[in-house]
């Protein structure tokens, strides 16, 4: 168990929840995903949601409502009754970073959602073709001083962390790639493989399969410190270069929600995450649990927003 996820569940033990909270959940639960069947959302929603019917002996109930980059599966969860009927689980794109790259979004994530808990934390990796003669993030920085318009990179699509991180690192080296937008991390990464992009800052899970072929390079991992899963991999500050793109998932309940029922339902949460059947799956995907505090949890939410909102209008990015 991290030390991270300890401490959550020790501070659990000073948590009072009144009795109205405690029959929670008195009637079948809606988990609304705001992406598709099999997206990593989608897993760890399920993932959550069997180990909460096992617990507590009531239903849940897995919604799919993908569309919008996640604003529509989060605006459900926005919309509906305050009750503990309706949750959901959602990603650092619909809760911040789409306020800065859509005009206008059909709910205010500052004041239409109650956060529960953060899920999990996960690492992408900064990946380079086997051809781009570099063997570390500074390296790669000082290439890209020198020839960056020479360069492209790969994402999994306009406006996501996988190329937020990358125009971060091209601004800090004064370059300016190409960028080229796939439909999905194994597509990003097939693209890279074949040499149709040079690099791309992709989900690590998606990566780390390919290195020992000898196609790719491995050379960092976008979170602050050093991932438990893959702890011979250095990060990009390590590179001198300040970059954090960790990916990250959160539970989300309607705002005014009852203090008291968010605390109930992230106790319930929080209980899951420490379970090892839970913790064993999370790290076949790289993920770190986490479960803290819905003050935490929104804290995290805003520095989402601080961080990316300076590279989006640097890079001038856009949105369709």
């Amino acid at each position: 168990m991290t030390r991270r996820l300890i401490f959550a569940l020790l501070s659990l033990l000073t948590v009072i929840v009144p009795a109205a909270a405690q029959d929670w959940p008195a009637k079948p639960v809606r988990v609304i995903v705001p992406f598709g069947p099999g997206s990593t959302p989608d897993v760890v929603a399920r993932l959550i949601a069997d180990e909460l019917q096992k617990k507590l002996g009531q239903t849940f109930i897995i919604e799919n409502k993908p569309g919008a980059s996640g604003n529509t599966g989060t605006d459900a969860v926005a919309k509906a009754a305050p009750d503990g009927t309706t949750i959901g689980v959602s990603i650092g794109g619909p809760l911040a970073i789409n306020t800065l790259l859509f005009s206008k979004l059909p709910y205010d994530p500052k004041t239409d959602i109650a956060p529960i808990t953060q899920l999990i934390t996960q690492p992408s990796a900064l990946v380079v073709n086997s051809s781009v003669k570099v063997n570390s993030a500074a390296e790669l920085v000082a290439l890209l001083r020198r020839e960056g318009s020479h360069f492209n990179f790969g994402s999994i699509g306009n406006g996501s962390l996988s190329h937020l991180a990358m125009e971060a690192i091209a601004l800090q080296s004064g370059a300016k790639l190409v960028h080229v937008p796939y439909p999905s991390s194994p597509a990003a990464m097939t693209a890279i493989i074949r040499g149709d992009v040079q690099m791309g800052c992709l989900p690590a899970i998606s990566v780390t399969p390919h290195e020992a072929s000898g196609a790719v390079k491995i050379l960092a991992v976008s979170t602050a410190r050093r991932s438990p899963y893959l702890p011979q991999i250095p990060t990009l500050k390590e590179a001198g270069i300040d970059v954090d793109a960790d990916a990250w998932m959160g539970m989300i309940a309607p705002a005014h929600t009852p203090d008291a029922l968010v605390a109930r339902i992230r106790l319930a949460v929080v209980e899951a995450l420490g379970t090892a059947a839970v913790r064993d799956k999370l790290a076949t995907q790289l993920m770190e649990p986490v479960g803290n505090t819905p003050a935490e949890f929104r804290a995290r939410i805003d520095s989402e927003i601080d961080r990316w909102a300076p590279v989006i209008k640097a890079a001038d990015v856009k949105v369709n």
